[in-house]
This record gives C-alpha cells, sequence and structure tokens, in this order.
C-alpha cells in the first residue's frame, strides 16, 4: 500500500520510489531488490496496479542490507541481525514508555502525599483496632 500525504513532501515512511530509482540510491541492481523482498528482508508499498514503491526508510534499510552482505554475512545472517535490531528497537521503545509510566506514577504519588492531611507519626506498629472479644497480646520467647 502506498502511503502519503496530498500536500507537502513525503514523509520517511511514504512508499514514493520507483524500483529503478530505489535501486540507484541504495546501490543495488532493481534484481537484488526483487531477490531481497522474495525472501522477506524488505517489504516495499504498492500502488494499485501492483508497482513497487519504496520509501526513505526502505532505502536505509537496502543500504544497511547492502553493508552488512559487503562484509561477508549471508541472507539468513542478515535477517537475523535485522531481526534482532527491530526487537531491540522495540525493547527501547518498551522502556521508555515505561519510565514514562513510573514517572507519571511518581508524580502522582508525590502530589498525593502533598495534599494529605499531617498525620502525626509514631515509631510504633499499626496495629488495627480490635473489635469486641479479641484483643492483642505480646509476648516474646526467653532465650
Amino acid at each position: 500500500m502506498v502511503t502519503g500525504s496530498t500536500q507537502g513532501p513525503p514523509g520517511e515512511g511514504d512508499a514514493v520510489f520507483v524500483i529503478s530509482v530505489a535501486a540507484q540510491l541504495s546501490g543495488l541492481h532493481p534484481q537484488t531488490l526483487r531477490t531481497y523482498e522474495r525472501v522477506g528482508l524488505i517489504t516495499p508499498g504498492r500502488t494499485g496496479g501492483g508497482g513497487r514503491r519504496y520509501s526513505y526508510l526502505d532505502i536505509e534499510r537496502l543500504r544497511e542490507i547492502a553493508h552488512l552482505t559487503a562484509a561477508g554475512i549471508g541472507i539468513e545472517g542478515v535477517r537475523r541481525i535485522l531481526e534482532l535490531e527491530n526487537a531491540a528497537a522495540a525493547l527501547r521503545a518498551r522502556n521508555a514508555e515505561l519510565a514514562a509510566e513510573l514517572e507519571a506514577a511518581r508524580e502522582a504519588l508525590n502530589q498525593a502525599l502533598a495534599t494529605r492531611p499531617a498525620v502525626p507519626r509514631s515509631n510504633l506498629p499499626a496495629v488495627p483496632q480490635a473489635t469486641i472479644g479479641q484483643s492483642v497480646v505480646v509476648w516474646r520467647r526467653k532465650p
């Protein structure tokens, strides 16, 4: 699916480049791009007629794939590296979400503590009120 808006320049994720331009920008042959798509390393957008359209992000990914394969890494190794990079990015994003939630919870706790009425502090432990028929016995074992 080709994304994009009708106003302004295309964004990083907007699929706008035809395969020949994407091949030129990535330094790869168009057939290599088709192969990478076939093995699942890249998924370009498609026009209504089925033509491939690549985004800036797709071009960057193709350049990364080209760099890894030039370093002697096989296609399966590249796939695994990309999967691990995606997983690490997802974990970083989740970590940031959790840190924001933690900060919000801390802020809410600080606000709740600031607005509660002052209660005299005591070093005694809190003991629930005894109901009728119950009593508390304090005992210690002798050494």
